[in-house]
């Protein structure tokens, strides 16, 4: 009995366990993926720096082309976990026409990067229905905790992936360890299949606009000042990011193990992150927990450019900004995943979702192009500097907006009148 309470309410429930338990097994799947694509392109392609940035840039365009579109079609579609299931079918398919490839001697780097565009393709209209299928399956009281598992989970994956898919790469080959994700694709979709929760009704007739998600954005106090301070925090992270590698071997001496040691501190970070929002939301309230992730995920930033002296000291202060920044991010997401849920109307949730991932996705490309140019004319420790000061500044969008007021969130009876965004400020005033 004591061992059944300590089980989150939530996966007591079957249908959110089955979606819950595909997700978990989705996500770890990505990590392996993650490491296995870079891995094929250099070692079994020879690609060179310029086609590891196109093979990088083939992820992020699906995002920037079609979330709008994702969007407006989900809003108006029946059969969004349908869609769900084809997508991550369609997935592990296209991931399996690598080790086919390869192992008749046809893989190239063009079959690559279209492999890549596929799945970043089918990922933008899983997730656009994913999230009413979220709000399905979860109790408005319960958006936190759900949130909090969901992404708990990813956190794991963070920790376990990268070493589950180096292993499968001695064990395998690069090429036949995306099987593994593969797999973890059709794991996910066997597990939506088993589920069959009340979707929310499509959309009406004539409200399918492309537009109408950014157009609700931006009327819409919170959703505007969250779009914009983690628009902002993801431009000058990627900033940083362009640099980091370059910065940490070629300045500070770091070798290749010292490094990965010091990356993977982020990963145990989101894990202790992600068991620390509920804790931190209930103590100040979830709109304060936004504001407080944001500022946490980057103000460890300014570590990096103060990195130096002997390399114990360098590797300290690199590990202590890589696992703070771990710990912000993870209550970031958890908490803005959590006023979403609750703050955007059905009618409108896949289209939101859509235009918000078209931003903060479009703005990742930017800023690593935005790092190269600051780190090639004024040099990497200013560049450093800049990028960590504008992810602090991020935080400036979110003090002057209703957000630190949200302390509890309302109802998904109390969520905002698609026609009337203004609401919501009255909303969350009568929520302090």
């Amino acid at each position: 009995m004591i061992g059944r309470l300590r089980i989150p309410e939530l996966l007591r429930e079957t249908a959110f366990r089955r979606y819950w338990t595909g997700q978990t097994v989705s996500s770890l799947g990505d990590q392996v993926t993650l490491l296995v694509i870079p891995l094929i392109a250099v070692s079994a392609l020879h690609a060179d720096a310029a086609q590891m940035g196109y093979l990088a840039a083939a992820g992020y365009l699906p995002y920037l082309l079609l979330s709008l579109h994702a969007g407006s079609w989900a809003d108006r579609s029946r059969q969004r976990r349908r869609v769900m299931i084809v997508t991550d079918l369609g997935r592990a398919a296209a991931l399996l026409t690598v080790p086919i490839a390869w192992a008749a001697g046809l893989l190239t780097l063009f079959q690559l990067y279209a492999v890549v565009l596929a799945v970043g393709s089918l990922s933008v209209f899983f997730n656009v229905c994913n999230a009413p299928l979220f709000v399905a399956l979860v109790p408005a009281e319960q958006y936190l905790s759900g949130n909090a598992l969901i992404n708990g989970s990813r956190a794991a994956s963070y920790v376990v992936g990268p070493g589950l898919g180096g292993l499968l790469v001695q064990l395998l080959s690069a090429p036949l360890a995306l099987v593994a994700d593969a797999l973890s694709f059709v794991a996910s979709a066997l597990f939506l299949r088993r589920i069959s929760p009340e979707e929310p009704p499509p959309a009406e007739a004539g409200r399918g606009s492309t537009g109408e998600g950014l157009r609700w954005i931006r009327r819409s106090p919170v959703m505007r000042a969250a779009l914009l301070g983690t628009a902002t925090v993801n431009l000058f992270t990627f900033v940083l990011s362009a640099l980091f590698v370059l910065y940490a071997t070629r300045e500070l001496g770091f070798s290749a193990g010292l490094l990965g040691a010091v990356l993977g501190a982020a990963a145990v970070g989101t894990l202790l992150g992600a068991a620390l929002t509920g804790r931190v939301a209930a103590r100040i309230g979830i709109g304060p927990a936004f504001l407080f992730g944001l500022v946490a995920f980057a103000a460890p930033m300014l570590l990096i450019p103060l990195a130096g002296g002997s390399r114990v000291t360098a590797a300290a202060l690199l590990f202590a900004a890589e696992f703070l920044s771990g710990i912000g991010m993870m209550i970031l997401d958890i908490s803005a995943g959590t006023i979403f849920a609750a703050c955007i109307p059905d009618a409108l949730r896949s289209r939101v979702s859509g235009a918000y991932q078209a931003v903060n996705y479009g703005v990742r490309p930017l800023g690593s192009l935005l790092g190269g140019l600051l780190g090639s004319t004024l040099g990497l420790h200013p560049a450093l500097w800049i990028a960590a000061i504008g992810a602090i500044a991020s935080g400036l969008w979110v003090v002057f907006s209703p957000i630190p007021r949200l302390r509890e969130l309302p109802g998904r009876d109390g969520a905002v009148d698609p026609e009337d965004p203004a609401d919501q400020e009255e909303r969350l005033e009568h929520s302090t």
